[in-house]
């Protein structure tokens, strides 16, 4: 949402999606060369209602300068080709550049190479020669259960992640991340490319907590051990947290940020333990709170916040 300030000082929501679509306009008053006020117009049908100081109806757009009103002609709207993949779902904006780059991008059936090329909503766009369409953004949870593979398309023919979802949106979603196929609990979906890049790139370190369920009792000495780090094959790792149940000193609490890949699990073997199930609680803000194992939901505008802001 955006807070746009009318006459008088009134602070009018405005959703940011909406000025996106074309659904809503935001028009500046003008009066010599300064913006003196602002006027929301709401679109409908090629006709535009001004809500607040006018209070007609306009057939297109208009702009206010002193008390006179110039009609122009509503323009398209135009998006960089790299939001406009990005919209599609295909990647992050900064992915997309890469594909443009490397020539897998079409325009209306040309090659596209230059990064900052504007496209219009009814253009063309390919990627690899995929039809891309920018979409409304969707976000949802699923309560992954185990013997489920988090991809899209699984060569082996297992069960994948994608099943639990089908039918939840038309647009087409993607898993955030990955849980391996033992492996239950929070994994989100969305064709938000930027978002998911955010959401899974190192340098961003979303937190995650982990229930661990072990075959033996842990020991006090290695649960130091974790918080204070040890090496791995692949470098030096570090729990941000970890606490054991007080009723059953074979259940673990682990809160680590690192993404690397089965983490927790190469933790605990290194140690010596086998982990008999792992149960993902807690990812980036979101957790599986009331949520059926293989059920799913959409996030609430809440929740999305806070995966933005996270």
């Amino acid at each position: 949402m955006i807070a746009v300030k009318k006459d008088g000082g009134k602070e009018v929501p405005v959703r940011t999606e909406d000025v996106e679509k074309g659904i809503v306009a935001i028009v500046g008053i003008a009066e010599r060369g300064m913006i003196v006020g602002i006027v929301i117009l709401i679109v409908r049908q090629e006709k535009c209602l001004p809500v607040g100081k006018m209070g007609i109806v306009l057939p297109k757009v208009c702009i206010v300068r002193k008390n006179k009103l110039n009609i122009v002609r509503r323009m398209e709207t135009e998006l960089r080709l790299n939001r406009y993949i990005a919209k599609g779902g295909v990647c992050s904006r900064r992915d997309a550049d890469v594909l443009i780059t490397a020539g897998r991008v079409k325009v209306n059936g040309e090659v596209v190479q230059q990064v900052g090329v504007k496209v219009k909503r009814t253009d063309r766009v390919e990627v690899d020669d995929q039809v891309i369409t920018p979409e409304r953004k969707v976000y949802l949870v699923l309560n992954k259960p185990k013997d489920y593979v988090t991809t899209v398309e699984d060569p082996l023919e297992r069960r994948t992640v994608m099943t639990l979802i089908e039918g939840a949106c038309k647009e087409r979603v993607y898993p955030i991340g990955r849980l391996d196929r033992q492996t239950t609990g929070v994994l989100l979906f969305t064709n938000d490319g930027d978002l998911a890049k955010k959401l899974t790139h190192p340098k961003y370190n979303q937190k995650k907590i982990y229930h661990v369920f072990l075959d033996k009792v842990v020991q006090t000495g290695d649960l130091e051990a974790i918080r204070k780090g040890i090496d791995l094959e692949d470098g030096f790792i570090q729990a941000d947290d970890v606490r054991v149940a007080e009723d059953d000193r074979t259940q673990v609490g682990v809160e680590i940020h690192s993404g690397r890949n089965r983490i927790v699990r190469r933790i605990f073997e290194h140690l010596g333990y086998q982990i008999l199930r792992l149960d993902r609680v807690f990812f980036a803000g979101i957790t599986k709170k009331n949520l059926p194992r293989g059920h799913w939901r959409f996030l609430t505008e809440d929740e999305v916040n806070i995966l933005k802001a996270y």
